[in-house]
């Protein structure tokens, strides 16, 4: 096992203000993004007011003095911004989950396929999660049965205090600051997440074709995924129109130096030199060894993903700030919207446009989703799996040819769905 012990990569600090914020904020907002920058509330008052709050310390709720601190953040970067468009829209949708009047008929899936057949609806934005790609058999991360419920710290290459704080959360696998003390936890954890990966052992599934019928009806602005399996591409959607807002398991680089290594000499390394925790795999060694870096020497090769306590690639601040006021339909899928930054997109479009919701629970209360009686522009469609509610917009919309012609390119959960179309 190899440690940075104290040294760090040079140029990729967290600054001050980070550091600042990891030791103030609630520990799964901190984890989430290293630099946040766009964590925000829909629910909370004027950001005038609540400026003023935080300056006089009216504010004593933490989530509201997260949020107002937050806002204030990504209003003065939009401001900066050569889009002052965006920057009064970002400002405008800092209301309630009802503000604005709904450009949806009604407030159910048959209503948002209406809206999108109506020629009304021009750009289209989805933020996608796990839950999108269950349907491939690809574990979940945080659901029961899933990579962090069935960890076993005993197995994994680690000291028994690193042992001791995976046990008590499963979480800092992906830490960075785990990771440049020992590598093999990650990589171990992650070893047939990343062969499968790139073997293509899962297949896109209809959530995932959904997304590339919007774009083939010039519907589909961007995705925003939090998930790092690369099924997007799978259907051949454009890759400019997706943002990997945690990074991807397409790419590899060093977490030290930055230099890049190619996919498939990373993969054969992992095949060669990281041990099999799961006992799938007789060929793995018995133990780990260190994937060194070709430029600097440094153990610290790994898939691109983001690690917990690192900052998310510029690009989502950029595109999101100019997608996400203009969007006409804002789709959430498979997603708890717990992690920031990302669940900032929630408050980032218009106060009028439309929400649909898609997830088997309801999530966003505090970032001002609204449901039931109280709601007047978001949707949601739960206690059933992503792939059914987009089988069904599918149908409402009228694009069962084109889900004909890729079905035998379905995962086997999704055939058997779709076996009578």
């Amino acid at each position: 096992m190899w440690s940075l012990a104290m040294q760090t990569p040079p140029g990729r600090l967290c600054n001050c203000a980070t550091r600042q914020m990891q030791h103030s904020f609630p520990k799964p907002l901190c984890r989430a993004g290293g630099t946040v920058m766009a964590v925000s509330t829909a629910s909370m008052v004027s950001y005038r007011l609540q400026s003023r709050k935080i300056r006089t310390g009216d504010i004593s709720d933490t989530s509201a003095r997260r949020a107002a601190f937050m806002s204030r953040r990504m209003l003065r970067a939009l401001a900066q911004s050569e889009d002052p468009d965006a920057y009064a829209a970002h400002a405008c949708s800092q209301g309630s989950g009802n503000a604005g009047a709904s450009a949806l008929a009604s407030l159910d899936l048959e209503g948002v396929a209406k809206y999108i057949k109506s020629g009304n609806c021009k750009s289209i934005v989805v933020l996608t999660g796990a839950g999108v790609s269950t349907g491939a058999g690809i574990p979940d991360f945080r659901s029961p049965g899933g990579m962090y419920d069935t960890l076993q710290p005993d197995l994994i290459t680690a000291t028994d205090m690193q042992r001791a704080k995976m046990q008590a959360d499963p979480t800092w696998v992906v830490m960075r600051s785990m990771f440049f003390e020992n590598q093999f936890p990650y990589l171990e954890v992650r070893r047939p997440f990343i062969l499968g990966t790139y073997q293509q052992q899962w297949k896109a599934t209809l959530s995932h074709w959904f997304m590339k019928f919007l774009e083939e009806e010039g519907l589909l602005t961007r995705i925003y995924t939090q998930n790092i399996d690369g099924l997007d591409y799978q259907t051949g959607l454009s890759p400019e129109l997706v943002c990997n807002v945690h990074g991807s398991l397409g790419q590899v680089h060093c977490e030290y130096c930055g230099a890049g290594m190619p996919l498939d000499k990373f993969c054969s390394e992992v095949r060669a030199k990281i041990k099999d925790i799961y006992g799938i795999d007789d060929a793995a060694p018995a133990e780990s060894s260190n994937i060194l870096c070709q430029n600097c020497g440094h153990p610290c090769v790994k898939p691109s993903t983001v690690l917990f306590g690192s900052s998310l690639p510029s690009d989502f601040f950029d595109r999101s700030s100019a997608d996400l006021p203009k969007a006409d339909l804002l789709i959430i899928a498979g997603t708890s919207l717990v992690v920031a930054p990302a669940n900032s997109v929630v408050t980032m479009v218009r106060s009028d446009c439309p929400r649909l919701i898609v997830n088997r629970e309801r999530v966003g209360q505090d970032l001002g989703i609204r449901y039931g009686p109280d709601a007047s522009r978001d949707v949601f469609v739960g206690d059933r799996p992503c792939d059914e509610v987009f089988f069904e917009m599918i149908q409402l919309l009228g694009w069962h040819h084109r889900l004909h012609a890729v079905r035998d390119r379905l995962p086997q959960q999704n055939k058997a769905l779709v076996a009578n179309l």
